[in-house]
């Protein structure tokens, strides 16, 4: 008997009826040799530092290196407390019961690092050592589950790609764990979340915020020239900048007496404007983004859904291109928009047996080829699925379509010795600017000049004095973040470095709409309008880190470059991982030594009498387990100061409160005492 291990169950049933397994049993679809299961995502990972004995928050634990990583089936959390899920365990015995009894496993999680990740930890976890092979598609359609079925491949082939994901992982769970744990201790006012790509993708936000709001402006002017020949009205912009406004006015007197300017110059290019590429994960979500406003991880989840549904290929591509062996399959998949309104007369002007092959690059196709239609055209999907799938098609017609020509005209004139420049562009052939000008109206094309020459005489019909003002970098979009996250080298200010580090990234298309949504859940960051915002929360994080290591922009992007060495095998990965470990206690060690400005950092629980208290924003609680005394700081509407807890542990009673409100909502005043048991009531004696 075989089993097939899919990722989710809606895969294992479209693969289960493929392979004849039909009987539905719990868990798992059985028949015609075959038992085919599946992951519900991650089933196994990590363990937390408490399961290895480590509890609570406390200084002289960390950093927390642990000599082998314990992998423990997924927890939830369960009245304050993690604990195994039921769902998950039930899931794991099913899947523990298949592995012993089968005679080879298929695996067929998501082709991808943390597919490859999914199967590995479980197959770790469940100690089997069983053959396995792997099942590597990018569509989910009937004949590419065929064909990955009748060519698996060798499951040590993916060998590498398991230790990059691994090596991910336990860089993640090192960095996250100690440096959260870290800050949490020095502040001892909160608990603080850091990690290694979120806290960079922080920064780059905080710092273009802070920059955004201090930037002042500076006031400019230009003079811009109206002409007018041959029923044509163009303008024309004086190439000098005044900053006083008299100098700018002056020089527009002398003007207005002028009725004619010079061509000083005339030069005309015809360019080629490439169509562009297909789509990977990252330039999708921007894209739909700009459009629709699509959060990245909204955009994410309807293309998993449109795969899931087999109307696009495998969605978490980091390459625009596709290989060679894949390009005579691409009118077949064009012919599939033939009967639909929307495409149709674009085919027919399409000439199937010449489409610009400007796609076709082996060298550039990683895991998966860039995002592609499938041989099956949507029905019945929703509008948000809709808007993606036609985003994904249009694409792929466009990087198939001859490039756009253009002729660009730059004029050069002169007046008074005053130089103005006026700049076109018109279409000569639309190439595939064609497909965009009829399925959308985002990209109006430039009208054209009238013929000038070097020499003539250009009349001018008006002069106006422009004012305009400097501006800032704008704020973070959804899609501003994402590019400058793949192409982090360009946020680092020394510009030496920007070439040496060039196209590295920080996180992968797979993961960072995962990092911004983990930043907007912590409260660091909040959508306002288009933009990203940081918090209030997530300036005083950044404040409090922005000079430390754990906020290197360009040592995270480093280290996402040494996860594909480890892949590609260049880099040994505990050589790797004791590069990270190092890099833990430094990060440990600077966090610590920051000191908090709170007034509670040494105040001794008034219970145990031998530990330090944790002041947070609800809570005040003692630091050991087994005392765990805590006071909640919001009392009856009002929320105790530093002051009052100062007062309380020290003197046993707070100042006066004035304004507390009675659950029937009577408002009294009254102070709050500290018993002799160490809980605490009111105190309504003058």
């Amino acid at each position: 008997m075989i089993v097939i291990l899919a990722e989710k169950p809606s895969v294992a049933r479209e693969i289960a009826s493929l392979v004849g397994a039909k009987t539905k049993k719990e868990g798992y679809i059985e028949g015609n040799g075959y038992c085919v299961t599946w992951a519900i995502g991650h089933l196994v990972s990590l363990a937390m530092p408490e399961d290895y004995g480590f509890q609570g928050f406390k200084k002289e634990a960390l950093p927390i290196l642990p000599r082998s990583y314990l992998l423990l089936p997924r927890k939830i959390k369960k009245a304050n407390k993690y604990t195994s899920d039921p769902s998950a365990l039930k899931q794991l015995k099913v899947i523990d019961r298949l592995f012993k009894t089968c005679s080879e496993i298929i695996v067929a999680t998501d082709a991808g690092r943390e597919g490859e990740l999914i199967f590995r930890y479980i197959y770790q976890y469940l100690n089997c050592n069983k053959p396995f092979k792997r099942l590597w598609i990018s569509s989910l359609t009937e004949t590419a589950i065929n064909n990955g079925l009748q060519n698996l491949k060798e499951g040590s082939d993916f060998d590498g790609l398991f230790r990059a994901g691994h090596s991910r992982s336990r860089a993640d769970w090192l960095v996250g764990i100690n440096a959260s744990q870290a800050l949490t201790v020095s502040m001892n006012d909160s608990v603080y979340s850091l990690g290694r790509v979120q806290t960079p993708t922080l920064s780059l936000i905080c710092k273009r915020y802070l920059e955004n709001i201090a930037f002042k402006k500076k006031l400019y002017y230009q003079i811009e020239l109206v002409h007018q020949k041959e029923g044509s009205v163009f303008k024309s912009l004086s190439d000098e900048k005044w900053n006083s406004k008299s100098k700018a006015e002056q020089a527009l007197k002398l003007l207005q007496k002028q009725s004619e300017a010079k061509i000083e110059k005339v030069e005309v290019k015809t360019v080629r404007e490439e169509s562009p590429l297909l789509f990977d994960l990252t330039s999708l979500q921007k894209r739909a983004n700009e459009l629709y406003g699509f959060s990245a991880d909204e955009t994410l989840s309807i293309a998993q859904s449109l795969y899931e549904k087999k109307f696009i290929t495998y969605p978490r591509t980091s390459s625009k291109y596709i290989p060679e062996d894949l390009w005579s399959e691409i009118p077949n998949l064009l012919k599939v928009f033939s009967d639909n309104k929307r495409y149709s007369n674009l085919l027919l002007r399409l000439r199937l047996v010449r489409l610009n092959k400007k796609i076709v690059n082996n060298l550039k196709v990683t895991d998966h080829h860039g995002l592609l239609t499938t041989d099956r055209f949507p029905s019945a999907i929703n509008a948000k699925e809709e808007s993606i799938y036609h985003l994904i098609a249009q694409r792929v017609l466009e990087s198939v379509f001859d490039p756009c020509v253009k002729k660009q005209t730059e004029v050069t004139l002169n007046v008074l010795d005053y130089e103005f420049s006026l700049k076109t562009s018109s279409i000569i052939e639309l190439g595939w600017r064609e497909i965009r000008k009829e399925l959308s109206s985002d990209e109006d094309l430039i009208a054209s000049l009238p013929e000038l020459k070097q020499g003539d005489k250009l009349k001018i019909k008006e002069s106006i004095a422009l004012e305009k003002a400097t501006r800032p970098k704008a704020l973070y979009t959804e899609s501003t973040l994402l590019s400058a996250m793949e192409t982090a080298s360009k946020e680092i200010d020394n510009k030496s470095l920007q070439s040496v580090i060039k196209d590295m990234g920080i996180g992968t298309a797979a993961t960072r709409a995962s990092i911004i949504e983990t930043l907007l859940k912590r409260d660091y960051i909040i959508r306002k309008a288009k933009s990203l915002v940081p918090t209030d929360k997530g300036l005083k994080v950044y404040e409090i880190v922005k000079d430390k290591l754990i906020s290197d922009v360009l040592l995270t992007a480093k280290w996402e470059s040494a996860f594909k060495d480890i892949e590609d095998n260049k880099t040994h990965m505990e050589d790797f991982h004791q590069q990270i470990e190092d890099y833990t206690t430094e990060i440990t060690t600077e966090l610590l030594a920051i000191k908090s400005s709170n007034e509670a950092d040494h105040l001794s629980c008034p219970k145990c009498k031998a530990h330090a208290l944790q002041l947070r924003d609800k809570i005040l609680k003692c630091l050991e387990p087994d005392c765990n005394w805590s006071l909640f700081r919001n009392v009856c509407g009002i929320k105790l100061s530093i002051s009052d807890i100062n007062d309380l542990l020290k003197q046993g009673r707070t100042s006066l409160l004035k304004g507390l409100i009675s659950k029937s909502e009577k408002k009294f005043d009254a102070y709050i005492v500290l018993k002799q048991d160490y809980t605490t009531s009111f105190d309504f004696k003058e």
